[in-house]
């Protein structure tokens, strides 16, 4: 049952807060306080979780005046105005690419039903927003959708995190003929590699056993992205195209109010009254937004440089073998090569450097570790995962290249971690995972997780040779100049070092404890 006070669609407990400092406590709890008997909550008792989100967020960020702006969203308010940010040139060193749509081809796309957009739209005004845009029906929606409900321009911004050149082909096309005012597409690959794979790598951070995080580690570089984009171009929201059932929301929003809590964030699957793929085509239709010609895939996939995710349709089921046709990246391994491949990594510091002895950039090696595990058949997984939001879910991931990587680093920490080291690091491991799932990058435990695991790994360094067939990776070789092992004390001829005589004497203290539990329960 609900409990008191509650809007009666409320069922059971919300999920755990975000974590607050007391400061961010006393700014969250009056205002939760008045929401719970809010018109909104109680009219449409699902849209907690989204306000939850939001209201959490200002309040860790000990920003007032995001909380007020959340707080009069959720309340049922008119939307609060954040002033317009001034415009900055693009960082140096990333590749950008825009295109602008000039007044006569912004002329033929119709906006009916929006309004002035000097005057707002349907739900209020906002001035410029930038929407994550893939080209895909949904987004191409979104972009009119953004104009007749906020009376807004929109920029449209992709980012290339390895996805693939067909799906970057017509881009600016498609957004022109949506309606934005500009796409922006910035190449992300190495950044998306160094700065977010190879920390998650150098910690062995992987979620429930399997996942090795593809999705939640490209949200935060994505949306970061964003809210750069937002300040170079003036604007004042940003939004995406994330459903309200799903990790992702929660990833990009977090990620938005860590970085410029500022921004108004719009999530119009949370908003809208579209409910599936149909009623997006007959409102491209009606907004004559040319709709996407291509294949539906029957999957819901995410690709990038270090995975290709697979859900939806028979996989939703978790009796049903996935097929094989389903998969992008890797060979079936009974199809793979008969002969074994070898494969030297060179390590530095916990992170993959080279391939046979040839040096490579972060997203070069990834690329082509992909290829060859791909090949091979290395890296499938299925596996029924618990979301952030609290359902299970089934997917099915690729992850030939990071398969690899991570066997890799296991192993030669194998050589230069001792004991305590290993098992500390293995349980900062699993935490680190969570925060990364959970879209907590930029949260300052995972921040100083980072730190922590950069230390333990600063002596990781060294080869480790690779057998792959067939499906598997096994280990052929592992050597580092930082090796704690030592063959003259390892080896079972007695040696100078360790004596084995000094055994009898560690055995009996170390087992001192179970010999005295066990006289007492014998009345010695």
């Amino acid at each position: 049952m609900a409990s008191a006070g509650v809007p009666s669609g409320f069922v059971g407990k919300p999920p755990r807060a975000l974590p607050l400092t007391s400061l961010a406590a006393n700014l969250l709890r009056p205002v939760l306080s008045a929401l719970l008997l809010s018109p909104r909550w109680c009219a449409n008792p699902s849209a907690w979780f989204a306000d939850l989100v939001a209201l959490h967020a200002a309040a860790a960020a000990c920003c007032p005046k995001s909380l007020c702006e959340a707080a009069a969203l959720s309340s049922g308010a008119t939307t609060v105005q954040v002033p317009r940010r001034h415009r900055n040139k693009a960082r140096n060193g990333q590749a950008i690419r825009c295109a602008m749509a000039t007044g006569k081809e912004q002329g033929a796309i119709s906006t009916a039903n929006s309004g002035d957009q000097t005057k707002g739209g349907l739900r209020g005004k906002l001035n410029k927003v930038v929407l994550a845009y893939s080209g895909g029906l949904d987004t191409s929606v979104i972009v009119p959708w953004l104009r007749e409900n906020y009376g807004c321009e929109v920029v449209c911004f992709t980012a290339d995190v390895g996805q693939g050149a067909i799906e970057l082909e017509g881009l600016e096309k498609k957004a022109k003929a949506s309606g934005a005012c500009q796409l922006v597409v910035k190449d992300l690959k190495e950044e998306f590699v160094s700065e977010y794979i190879y920390p998650c790598l150098r910690a062995g951070a992987v979620y429930e056993r399997k996942y090795l995080l593809g999705t939640s580690m490209a949200r935060p570089v994505i949306a970061k992205a964003m809210v750069d984009v937002a300040k170079e171009v003036g604007a004042d929201a940003v939004a995406h195209g994330c459903t309200g059932k799903g990790n992702d929301q929660v990833r990009f929003e977090l990620t938005f109010y860590a970085l410029n809590p500022e921004l108004k964030v719009v999530a119009p699957w949370r908003e809208w009254d579209i409910t599936g793929r149909e009623d997006a085509i007959e409102y491209a239709k009606k907004h004559n937004v040319p709709v996407p010609v291509s294949k539906k895939s029957i999957y819901s996939r995410d690709r990038n440089l270090w995975h290709l995710s697979h859900e939806g349709d028979i996989l939703e089921d978790p009796a049903n073998e996935p097929k094989e046709d389903m998969y992008m990246m890797s060979v079936a391994p009974e199809n793979a090569p008969s002969e074994p491949e070898y494969l030297e990594i060179g390590i530095v510091a916990g992170v993959p450097v080279s391939i046979n002895g040839r040096d490579l950039s972060p997203a070069s090696l990834l690329a082509e570790l992909n290829e060859i595990g791909g090949k091979h058949g290395i890296g499938r997984i299925d596996m029924v995962e618990n979301r952030l939001v609290g359902m299970k879910s089934r997917g099915v991931y690729e992850t030939p290249g990071g398969t690899i990587m991570a066997a890799a680093v296991r192993e030669l920490e194998a050589l230069t971690l001792d004991r305590e080291t290993m098992q500390w690091k293995d349980i900062v491991a699993l935490k680190y995972a969570e925060l990364v799932y959970a879209g907590l990058w930029f949260h300052p435990l995972r921040q100083g997780f980072d730190a922590l695991m950069e230390k333990l790994t600063a002596t990781t360094t060294g080869s480790v040779t690779l057998k792959l067939y067939k499906g598997s990776v096994n280990v052929a070789s592992r050597k580092s100049p930082y090796s704690l092992y030592r063959e003259d004390i390892s080896s079972f001829e007695n040696g100078e070092i360790y004596n084995q005589a000094d055994a009898e004497g560690f055995i009996r203290l170390y087992g001192l404890p179970t010999r005295v539990r066990a006289m007492l329960e014998k009345g010695l």
